[in-house]
């Protein structure tokens, strides 16, 4: 039966070649995110390489949209094997520029989506004692930067959220990971490449040495 990769907060960036290094091993692939058209374009890469990509969108600050999409994945593909958490707001803003009203909506998107996706994938994994949660974390999670603080609070609440759930979760069977990226990666670079094959190595890590992190600093 083929195995399926959602990913949450497509880009052209991680997200993509993260999702083409499932594809090439076999996976059904699910790209979603807000923006359907850019979405539909990056399935287009993947088919164009002879791989399976279908589209969705959803709303990644929105629990209720989160829970929506991997409820529809799972009806449509009867589960999701690995789940990869990419959405991230990348406001540039120091506390006196960052907009009063725009915190909590980077929050929503930055760590919230990411609570929302796990908890939404968890009981299906479980209850077939296995499945993947990968999260797409920051080095601003472990040194926060001044002129993105909202991006920096979210990277860090995206490291707690693995680091609080990765023992409970492997007694139930899933691997739950996240790699840190130490700086900026730009789209089809072989920094975006080898995160895509940091994750994939994640998933295939043998159950008895499963790791919750990997650090990555970007050499371009």
């Amino acid at each position: 039966m083929t195995k399926t990769f959602l990913s949450i907060g497509a880009g052209p960036g991680m997200g993509l070649e993260t999702a083409e290094r499932f594809a090439r091993e076999g996976f059904q692939v699910i790209l979603s995110a807000r923006n359907e058209g850019k979405t539909q374009e990056l399935a287009q890469q993947l088919k164009a390489k002879g791989h399976t990509a279908e589209v969705r969108t959803v709303d990644a600050s929105d629990p209720a949209s989160v829970a929506n999409l991997v409820e529809t994945v799972e009806r449509e593909f009867g589960s999701v094997d690995v789940l990869h958490y990419n959405a991230a707001g990348m406001r540039q803003a120091t506390l006196a520029d960052q907009p009063r009203d725009t915190f909590n909506a980077d929050l929503a998107v930055n760590i919230g989506g990411a609570m929302a996706a796990a908890q939404a994938v968890a009981p299906k994994m479980a209850e077939r004692g296995t499945g993947t949660i990968l999260f797409t974390g920051g080095g601003f999670g472990l040194q926060p930067h001044p002129d993105y603080l909202s991006l920096s609070i979210g990277k860090a609440g995206i490291r707690a959220l693995a680091q609080g759930i990765f023992e409970t979760f492997q007694e139930k069977g899933i691997h739950v990971a996240t790699v840190t990226v130490a700086g900026f990666v730009n789209a089809g670079s072989e920094d975006a490449k080898a995160v895509g094959e940091q994750f994939w190595q994640f998933h295939t890590q043998p159950k008895g040495s499963w790791e919750m992190e990997a650090v990555y600093t970007p050499k371009g």
